[in-house]
């Protein structure tokens, strides 16, 4: 479908234009038509499927109606909840992008920094506020925030909010919120407590979904290697070498995990760097800079920090730990492919991760190649080594048990003989 279809204002409609926007998406061309009629809406679609322009659009053109040349005063119209800073980040640009020729005037908060400044920008008005749900609880209570005049509430990746624990901040938010608010949430994946957060605050949602949970795009060829766990430094190397990889987006599973590897590709002499939580917002920004600017070659991240990455052109990603979660893996991959590119995803299974790859395979319906040209596979265990071992152990508690049987045998023997010699007497 073609976005002059839509029935939108020509300001926005040449925003969309300026970006290059001429097909929408599967998620806009289904969730489009549902918001700008004003209708709830509950959207599963993965990551890189366009579903922040999905919302964004009708929410501009929606409020440009109200706010027209900008002489109307500056109040909190929609609220955009997000779990991560990167991502809170992420939306607002998009968002200034599609109202470009409106007065429109977006603002995002999240937590880690000074609150200074975002209280005075709030203080000077803000349309569209995106916000992570602590940094807004904080302004919230100190009278910074007003929610009277908000019209729409939107909840981005619901599934992560779960995750990371800010499903009972959520709920608070909701309840702060007018309830003739137009409420729009949006997920990865459709887990229970997101389905019972939707049926408790949602009116007559609409549901919305593509590019289910468990299918992988087809441009992204995935390959993986069976390597021990001690090895999987060495194996890194291997393929970044023999490979030419640049541009890498490389998963850990903890932070701790990030930073080793980190460790371990400077000292080879590569330019990788980590972002993770426990590094600041402006430290986490200007690394994130630096790899879309290419003076980075891998980048290393948790699964929560991905989040926030945009980057329509990510040739590779590496699934250095195997998420514990199936789905988390169509997520990683995800992030290569895109806008019509091929990728290349390769994940590096330990035998102590046999079972997570095997949940994944099965989620994606597909048995994902086996490099066999890999340095430093699995070492097969040594079944006579074992086998040995039991068999040694066996004869010596045998014959020990034995003697001690012998012994006990002779003693008894004695002492009877003994006994019944006194009897005699």
């Amino acid at each position: 479908m073609n976005f002059t279809e839509f029935p939108l204002n020509n300001n926005v409609a040449e925003a969309i234009n300026d970006l290059g926007y001429t097909i929408a998406t599967p998620i806009q061309e289904k969730a489009i038509p549902v918001l700008i009629d004003g209708k709830d809406l509950v959207g599963c679609a993965q990551t890189g499927t366009g579903k922040t322009a999905a919302f964004a659009i009708p929410i501009i053109n929606h409020i440009h109606r109200i706010v027209g040349s900008g002489k109307k005063r500056k109040q909190i119209r929609t609220i955009v909840l997000a779990p991560t800073r990167e991502l809170a980040i992420q939306i607002a640009e998009n968002f200034e992008a599609l109202s470009k020729y409106t007065q429109i005037k977006t603002y995002v908060i999240y937590g880690g920094v000074n609150m200074q400044p975002q209280i005075n920008a709030l203080k000077e008005g803000v349309d569209v506020l995106v916000a992570t749900p602590g940094r807004f609880l904080d302004l919230y209570k100190q009278n910074f925030i007003k929610t009277d005049a908000m019209h729409q509430l939107v909840i981005d990746e619901a599934d992560l909010m779960l995750d990371m624990g800010f499903i009972n901040d959520v709920r608070k938010i909701i309840k702060l919120t007018p309830e003739n608010r137009q409420t729009l949430m949006f997920s990865a994946t459709m887990p229970m407590g997101v389905r019972e957060l939707a049926d408790e605050f949602l009116s007559n949602a609409i549901y919305v979904a593509v590019n289910d949970s468990a299918s992988t795009a087809q441009n992204i060829s995935q390959k993986v290697y069976l390597v021990e766990k001690e090895d999987k430094k060495k194996l890194l190397k291997h393929v970044i070498e023999n490979l030419q990889l640049k541009n890498v987006l490389l998963f850990t599973r903890t932070k701790q995990g990030a930073d080793n590897v980190v460790e371990f590709l400077q000292k080879e002499g590569y330019k990788a760097d980590a972002i993770h939580g426990d590094k600041s917002q402006s430290t986490r920004l200007k690394i994130l800079d630096d790899f879309k600017n290419k003076q980075i070659d891998i980048l290393v991240a948790t699964d929560v920090a991905s989040r926030g990455i945009d980057i329509q052109q990510l040739p590779f990603v590496i699934n250095y730990d195997i998420p514990n979660i199936p789905e988390i893996y169509v997520h990683r991959i995800g992030r290569t492919g895109r806008a019509g590119e091929t990728g290349l995803a390769l994940s590096f299974v330990g035998r102590d991760e046999k079972t997570y790859w095997q949940e994944i395979e099965k989620l994606i319906r597909l048995q994902v190649k086996t490099v066999k040209d890999n340095p430093y596979p699995w070492r097969e265990p040594n079944p006579n080594a074992k086998k040995d071992f039991r068999t040694k152990k066996t004869g010596v508690n045998t014959t020990t048990t034995k003697k001690k049987n012998t012994s006990n045998s002779k003693s008894r023997k004695s002492d009877t003989s003994k006994k019944n010699k006194k009897r005699w007497y």
